[in-house]
């Protein structure tokens, strides 16, 4: 029984450095925290990109987010799947095209609840805004095949 327990325990800490790694590949983090520390409640609250704070801080899926605010940060701890945007914060219209690429903060939009942020102004008002079912539907499925690549291996 001995020799059991060590052995989980050996694969448990061997497993969790993985685990932290793969979070990180899945969420765009910019200055060690994700979305370059853009408040992700503001956007549904305030309807506008908000820088977050080092005082203002949660950790989900083994990342660091940042908010503008305690009540935003409460809201986020309460519910941060809703909060979150969609494809860990990478370009919506790059996961459909099965890339992930970095994302600027003003370049935004809510779709049934759920927010998705984009590269490049073509990429957001061309591809995002004007094909928007389609774009998700093929981020989702291609998100599933790129979460836990790292950007520089697609």
């Amino acid at each position: 029984m001995k020799k059991f327990a060590r052995i989980t325990t050996l694969t448990l800490s061997m497993l969790l450095p993985a685990t932290q790694a793969l979070a990180v590949d899945e969420h765009f983090i910019d200055g060690n925290t994700a979305v370059g520390g853009y408040d992700v409640v503001a956007y549904h609250t305030d309807g506008a990109p908000m820088k977050g704070s080092q005082e203002y801080t949660a950790e989900y899926q083994g990342v660091m987010w940042q908010f503008a605010s305690a009540k935003n940060q409460q809201l986020f701890q309460e519910d941060p799947a809703m909060y979150a945007p969609a494809y860990g914060g990478w370009c919506a219209a790059g996961a459909s095209k099965g890339k992930k690429v970095p994302t600027k903060a003003d370049l935004w939009a809510i779709v049934d609840g759920q927010l998705y942020l984009n590269s490049s102004p073509k990429a957001h008002n061309k591809l995002f805004l004007a094909k928007t079912e389609e774009v998700i539907r093929k981020g989702e499925s291609n998100w599933k095949k790129i979460f836990a690549t790292p950007q520089n291996a697609l």
